[in-house]
């Protein structure tokens, strides 16, 4: 006991001599004897200036964490619908999420001071310490139980002074507070309500550094002490208790803060011992004071546990709170503080009341430091490092896609070039193999097309249809024969060509087919084969349309005796004849109105025949014997002198017996033709003419036909390669698309990459600035 008594009366003596010593250094400044305001005393760099500086470069960090979180959830939001790979939707959540999170730190923020709740038992004087801080009789205050409800004083930002309640917006006139908190009025509120006062902060410099103020009704009033500690002391960075310093710490007060330890964590406490100013004439002073900081520490340290032995000296204070605000009224008036009736001993109450300040001020700036900042500190380093944990997944995510779709890129290329080239390869094959194919088929067609000619005179006797020679029935009979004819051409050329020029066709189509297979993906093979296959093998038609090939046959059914003098001159000069007619008919166009099936590829072969020329017509004068002269001379004479005249001749040389058994035998052989000039010879004769004419006829279009038919075969042969090639057209087209959307897909995880890089260093950068704001105002 004596040795906390006489560390106390050092400390009263050192405070006391520095009070002195500041009183008479203002008193010889100021000339007129009063006492500075003691906001000249408060230095510049008070401790609440470090909660204001804090508050401030913890909302500047927020608001760039704000922008941040912004700009990262619209990126996920945006990135989330072009790509889901790279990005998670539970990462979309978590980054979107803490949008609306990182508001409402900011609104906290906004609203972040430093609170300090004042309580105490009935008329201990809560008030007026708390209007002794204020420098103004804010508060009502007075003997008995003067408090009903709980007041919190705050700075008001536009420099208006008026109060609120809580079920109301309006703002009242702060008179009314007298009315609204004073226990002995009419209208009373619940002990439990809160009373907002407002008031202009250059009045004040604890109100203009974010302080607020709260007062309580006595905790010996009601019983409700939990439902108070829950509602008004949660969020209290230091706890005043207000104790007579004519009586010592009762259990209720006791208890009061034992619960309120078991619901915070060492709260900070400064026990007022209230009304010293009457112990002025105690002839035990030093000793009661003793008495009672003992018990204070005891309490603090022993039973709370909330602070060292060393640190509850420094929370245990003895004052007059209503003589410090009488002095403070009177410096507002510009009179000296120590004037009115003060009681002995003033200068040093007056003195530890801002001693108390002064630690109280240290203690709520550390208090509100460590409590308001660390957890939003901790908090913004949360989000900053679980966005940061995104966009690094995301960045790695972006870079390995966009890795293996490079991969992707080069193999597509490769694969394109080498479609490309190959596609050029097989179609210089396939080109040269259809010509060779082609040349081969015109051959074929050539050659088997000049034997069925050769042949023709067999197809035509097998044409048994009844013969007659009248003219209507004849033609009916050609026009028949002209079916038969083509019919049996055709028959005998398919049955020659058709099925090996099928197979090497179909062989064909399934090679290019195989070949090209090669140059498609997997899914386009299939579709592949559906280009080739038929429902019958390909066949080609012979286009011989013999009806307007021998349109122009004229048939000779005249009868004609074979040893008559005009068959005999025909016999005699049939070579030279047969020979001059031949030149003379070689010389006329063999098809001077031909259309080839190559320009009208569905179109029959026809042609117009060239004007029939008679055969003396065709045979040259100087062709002719002598004789024949004269014979054709006799005959084209008149008639019966020339006869006479020859037979004169004949008769003269040979002899008249020798004419006459010649002219019998002569006339017995007419007889015999003339007899056996049936339908069944007619028939035999006109076939025997169809057959040279028609030869003749089809020699002509041997080529055309052959022709025609290796068209079909090319075309048969190109469409399918064409076809084909379509698909691999296709095949290289859909790949040059899939490359461009490679391209933009790989463009498009170039700049999410980038972004999701900026973004990561910018949380990291802002994890820096916590760490920074961290080590200038939480670590000590």
């Amino acid at each position: 006991m004596r040795s906390s008594f006489s560390v106390h009366e050092v400390l009263h003596d050192l405070l006391m001599a520095a009070y002195v010593n500041r009183t008479v250094s203002m008193l010889g400044a100021g000339g007129g004897g009063s006492v500075a305001p003691s906001t000249d005393l408060r230095n510049s760099s008070s401790p609440l200036q470090r909660f204001v500086k804090g508050k401030r470069k913890i909302n500047d960090i927020f608001v760039e964490i704000e922008d941040y979180v912004l700009d990262s959830g619209n990126y996920v939001t945006a990135l989330y619908k072009e790509n889901k790979v790279i990005l998670l939707e539970n990462d979309v959540k978590l980054v979107t999420g803490y949008v609306d999170k990182v508001k409402g730190i900011r609104e906290v923020l906004a609203r972040d001071h430093m609170k300090v709740a004042f309580f105490g038992r009935t008329s201990n004087g809560k008030s007026s310490v708390i209007n002794a801080m204020l420098r103004d009789k804010i508060l009502p205050s007075g003997i008995g139980h003067t408090t009903n409800c709980f007041l919190q004083v705050e700075g008001s930002e536009n420099g208006e002074s008026y109060l609120m309640t809580e079920d109301s917006k309006e703002k009242q006139n702060v008179k009314s507070v007298g009315q609204l908190a004073h226990a002995l009025c009419k209208e009373k509120l619940s002990e439990s309500t809160l009373v907002r006062i407002f008031w202009p902060r250059d009045k004040c410099f604890l109100l203009r550094d974010d302080v607020v103020f709260v007062d309580s009704p006595g905790i010996d009033v009601t019983p409700n002490l939990d439902e108070w500690i829950d509602k008004h002391c949660l969020d209290a960075d230091v706890f005043v208790l207000v104790a007579n310093a004519e009586s010592t710490l009762m259990v209720t007060e006791k208890n009061f803060f034992h619960k309120v330890s078991t619901k915070l964590s060492k709260p900070n406490i400064f026990i007022l011992n209230n009304r010293w100013d009457a112990s002025a004439s105690e002839d035990f002073l030093d000793q009661v004071r003793a008495q009672h900081s003992e018990r204070a520490a005891d309490f603090l340290v022993k039973e709370l546990k909330v602070c060292t032995p060393k640190e509850a000296n420094e929370r245990i204070f003895f004052v007059s709170a209503k003589e410090v605000l009488q002095a403070r009224l009177n410096e507002e008036k510009g009179m000296p503080p120590h004037s009115g009736a003060l009681a002995e001993g003033f200068p040093n109450r007056y003195f530890e009341f801002q001693d108390f300040e002064k630690k109280f001020e240290e203690c709520i700036s550390k208090s509100a430091i460590k409590t308001k900042f660390e957890q939003h500190s901790q908090r913004g380093k949360s989000i900053s490092q679980d966005i940061r944990d995104v966009m690094e997944a995301v960045y790695e995510r972006a870079l390995a896609t966009q890795k293996e779709q490079s991969l992707v890129k080069k193999e597509l290329n490769d694969k394109l070039n080498y479609t490309e080239q190959q596609l050029l390869l097989v179609t210089q094959e396939m080109k040269e193999k259809i010509h060779h194919m082609v040349e081969d088929v015109e051959q074929r067609v050539s050659k088997a097309l000049s034997e069925e000619i050769r042949r023709l005179s067999t197809l035509v006797d097998e044409f048994n249809i009844p013969f007659h020679s009248e003219q209507l029935v004849l033609n009916v009979y050609k026009k028949e024969l002209h079916h038969h004819v083509e019919n049996g051409l055709g028959s005998n050329l398919r049955a020659r060509l058709s099925t090996a020029l099928a197979m090497n066709i179909e062989a064909s189509q399934r090679e290019m087919t195989d070949r090209m297979c090669l140059l498609l993906p997997e899914a386009r093979r299939t579709v592949s084969h559906s280009v080739v296959p038929r429902r019958e093998p390909f066949e080609v038609l012979y286009r011989l349309n013999c009806d307007n090939l021998c349109a122009d046959f004229q048939e000779d059914l005249e009868f004609r005796f074979s040893w008559g003098l005009t068959s005999i001159i025909a016999r005699f000069a049939g070579k030279n004849a047969n020979k001059a007619a031949l030149v003379n008919y070689q010389a006329q166009p063999a098809y001077p109105n031909m259309m080839s099936p190559c320009d009208v590829p569905d179109a029959n072969c026809y042609y117009q025949p060239a004007p029939q020329t008679p055969i003396a017509s065709l045979m040259k004068p100087e062709d002719w014997s002598l004789t024949s002269r004269l014979a054709l001379a006799s005959v084209g004479s008149q008639g019966t002198m020339g006869g006479l005249l020859l037979a004169g001749m004949m008769l003269k040389t040979v002899g008249w017996r020798i004419i006459a058994v010649t002219s019998a035998l002569y006339g017995c052989l007419y007889l015999y033709e003339r007899l056996t000039w049936t339908n069944k010879a007619k028939e035999r004769e006109f076939k025997r003419q169809y057959v040279d004419h028609a030869t003749k006829k089809l020699k002509l279009i041997v080529d055309l036909t052959s022709a025609n038919c290796s068209h079909q075969v090319q075309q048969e042969l190109s469409s399918t390669f064409a076809r084909l090639c379509h698909l691999v057209d296709e095949s290289t087209t859909d790949m040059a698309q899939e490359m461009k959307e490679l391209e933009k897909e790989l463009k498009s995880l170039e700049e999410a990459a980038n972004s999701a890089k900026v973004l990561r260093n910018k949380a990291s950068y802002l994890a820096k600035e916590l760490d920074m704001f961290d080590e200038v105002y939480l670590k000590e």
